[in-house]
């Protein structure tokens, strides 16, 4: 398969239907740590076949849109970290413990840590299986990054932060490489609180997401952000930890761009890598233009080559109604056509 030049993406997840889930409940709390099974409209026994649809409808979108590297839009999820999370040994489900969230002064129910924390089983390899026999396209899957999770716990076990954190890099291991079996082509690191908490990541945020990647038989990627903009309103305008990912043993590194107007002068500092550049703005329902999409491409190309350059916007589309996710994803995708003619002469 030929490879496009500025090809386009999502960074996880897509709008999942209102007759699947309740919108207005899930977007009255932070992203779920623990399971929020109530939340799903349909009755248990018909869950699965309701979120295979759901998946369908946005491979549909997808490519009708016109992206090339697609995901499952993160369908069976009530948060990007709670599927693989709370499907680990070593946590008391029925009596979660208490975490900080993203915002200042306010916590949230979390796993609550009681044992070893151990890989059961595969979790998300029948979503790679069900995408893969779906669609033709390059295909991504998403897992929360073993820095994010553990702080994302209450830890009554270990008392010590980075054997927590370096335990499930060893789960998220097993997990990788059982995806790529499944046939993913990209597998992606979820480590949003790399960002949230630099400091302590600083100390063991990169030993334990190479420990994670240690003998991956494909594509990864990580993914840093400033939170979704539902609910982390203001963005600062530069990462707090970034530079420090050159050290990890990624090929990808998926980052904000659009809304905080990044100085995309940092990517100097990741040689190497492929950046997925954030250029759609989830803070309003304003569809950008493709030419606006452009221009927030060619900012980049003073620091990255075009090579290396995937397109995608800031964050998931999770919380956005699927006519507005729908219109900024096909505005992200012509607005990566103007580029690509620019730089090639060719659509």
């Amino acid at each position: 398969m030929t490879e496009t030049l500025l090809p386009t993406t999502l960074v996880g997840s897509y709008p999942q239907p209102d007759w699947l889930i309740d919108h207005a409940r899930l977007a009255g709390i932070a992203p779920p740590r623990v399971r929020f099974s109530e939340f799903w409209r349909v009755a248990p026994e018909y869950l699965e076949q309701a979120q295979d649809d759901a998946t369908l409808l946005a491979v549909y979108d997808q490519e009708r849109a016109g992206v090339d590297i697609l995901t499952d839009g993160e369908m069976r999820r009530e948060s990007y970290s709670n599927r693989f999370a709370t499907a680990l040994e070593g946590i008391d489900l029925d009596h979660p413990g208490q975490a900080p969230t993203r915002t200042p002064g306010k916590t949230q129910p979390v796993p609550r840590v009681v044992g070893p924390i151990r890989r059961k089983h595969a979790v998300e390899a029948r979503d790679v299986k069900f995408l893969r026999a779906n669609t033709d396209h390059r295909i991504k899957i998403t897992v929360p990054g073993p820095f994010t999770m553990s702080q994302q716990t209450q830890d009554d076990f270990y008392k010590d932060p980075a054997a927590l954190a370096m335990d499930y890099a060893a789960a998220l291991n097993g997990e990788i490489k059982d995806l790529f079996a499944a046939g993913a082509d990209i597998v992606q690191i979820d480590e949003p609180y790399m960002q949230a908490q630099p400091q302590r990541a600083r100390t063991f945020g990169v030993e334990a997401l190479n420990r994670a990647l240690e003998g991956a038989a494909g594509t990864t990627a990580v993914h840093l952000c400033f939170g979704y903009a539902a609910f982390i309103k203001q963005r600062p305008k530069g990462y707090s930890f970034l530079p420090e990912l050159a050290q990890a043993k990624v090929d990808q590194i998926s980052v904000e761009t659009a809304q905080s107007q990044l100085d995309c002068a940092v990517f100097r500092q990741l040689p190497g890598k492929t950046i997925i550049l954030g250029v759609i703005d989830l803070s309003n329902m304003s569809v950008e233009t493709p030419e606006i999409v452009a221009a927030r491409i060619r900012r980049a190309l003073p620091y990255v080559a075009p090579e290396k350059l995937i397109i995608a916007p800031d964050c998931g589309f999770k919380y956005l109604p699927r006519d507005v996710a729908f219109g900024k994803m096909k505005a992200m995708v012509d607005g990566a056509s103007i580029v690509r003619r620019e730089l090639t002469g060719r659509q």
